[in-house]
């Protein structure tokens, strides 16, 4: 079964075609397009006129690029932006009646479980206590649960690497100032929230494939400490041109590596970068929810 996902999110909107084939998505076809909501969204509570038609634009593109990859059904998917906007209701809306398909605003426990899902159906974990962090643009997620069970724990704070990088940081590279001042925020939303022990856990999020191409796949307090290190003594015009990561992104790695440390401390076990993530499991969701009604 071929089926497709739009993600909407803080920074880009991200098309995922994928067939599903014994509960495992494959990828056919992704595509990105950069939208910038978040930016809006933190200038000014609320989205514009005209970023909205923009981004409904960007969603018909996508939604174009579906069907002609052959997809049989598309779910659009609007995360923090939904949230965190005053008027993500209008952005719904707007969305649906440019391209006539009904649009989901996601709550932090949904996004959450859909990227828990995504995350252990390409590569299940062994071990049977697992934790799921999903930092994205806006907002960042953990979910702990069971290797071969939907998640049983799920917690949400409301800042992610373009938050928090409008928040704290001005200067390319960062200043130790602003890394400290970051770090700080973060361990403050954090401090109220004790996961239950895991074994392992996984990463998720542009940000962690991001790092990939850096540090590796596997995330431990050394190679985070390297990785911001890296982004840290460099502007974002060199780790793009070191590490092939566009600018936008590189630009907002040192707010992500921040909250991926403090995410790791938190849980208190090293990350390994997942294959898949939010849109994967929305795809195996959409996919079983096709089956059930044929």
């Amino acid at each position: 079964m071929r089926v497709g996902v739009v993600d909407v999110g803080a920074n880009t909107a991200r098309l995922l075609v994928a067939d599903v084939v014994d509960g495992q998505p494959v990828p056919v076809r992704e595509t990105r397009a950069p939208i910038g909501l978040g930016d809006e969204i933190e200038r000014r509570g609320a989205i514009s006129a005209a970023k909205l038609d923009e981004v409904a634009a960007a969603v018909g593109q996508a939604l174009g690029t579906a069907h002609d990859a052959g997809a049989e059904r598309v779910t659009v998917l609007v995360t923090s932006p939904g949230r965190q906007s005053a008027n993500g209701d209008e952005l719904a809306r707007t969305i649906a009646g440019e391209t006539g398909v009904r649009v989901r605003l996601l709550t932090a426990a949904e996004e959450a479980w859909l990227a828990y899902a995504g995350a252990l159906a390409a590569r299940p974990a062994a071990e049977p206590a697992v934790a799921v962090c999903d930092v994205g643009g806006g907002s960042a997620q953990i979910a702990v649960g069971h290797a071969h069970a939907s998640p049983r724990w799920i917690r949400s704070i409301d800042v992610g690497s373009l938050r928090l990088t409008r928040r704290f940081f001005e200067s390319d590279p960062p200043r130790r100032r602003e890394l400290a001042a970051a770090r700080d925020a973060v361990d403050e939303l954090l401090e109220a929230i004790e996961p239950p022990p895991v074994a392992t856990a996984r990463a998720t999020g542009g940000t962690a494939r991001a790092l990939q191409k850096l540090v590796g796949s596997t995330l431990g307090a050394p190679e985070l400490e390297e990785a911001l290190s890296v982004v840290s003594q460099r502007k974002a015009k060199d780790v793009e041109r070191t590490y092939g990561v566009p600018r936008w992104r590189a630009r907002l790695l040192p707010a992500g590596v921040t909250i991926l440390a403090a995410l790791h401390d938190t849980l208190g076990v090293e990350l390994e970068v997942a294959r898949g993530g939010l849109r994967e499991g929305a795809a195996l969701e959409l996919a079983e929810r096709l089956r059930a009604a044929a």
